[in-house]
């Protein structure tokens, strides 16, 4: 669900970025090279990357304040 970014820590959040941002090269090389049938995963994958982002934004406003 959506709900699992949010319980996250800002540590965990931003190694989970990085995660997600290495897999996204992978999926997009294995696309590159004809060996990806699920380009679903990288809209997917990209999403995640967004709402991590999100939160951490958001997390950033409220400690601003």
């Amino acid at each position: 669900g959506s709900g699992t970014f949010s319980a996250m820590t800002m540590e965990e959040l931003i190694a989970k970025v990085k995660e997600l941002k290495s897999e996204l090269f992978n999926l997009r090389f294995q696309l590159a090279t004809g060996q990806l049938q699920n380009t679903t995963v990288i809209a997917n994958t990209k999403r995640d990357i967004a709402r991590c982002m999100t939160i951490l934004r958001q997390n950033e406003l409220k400690d601003a304040q």
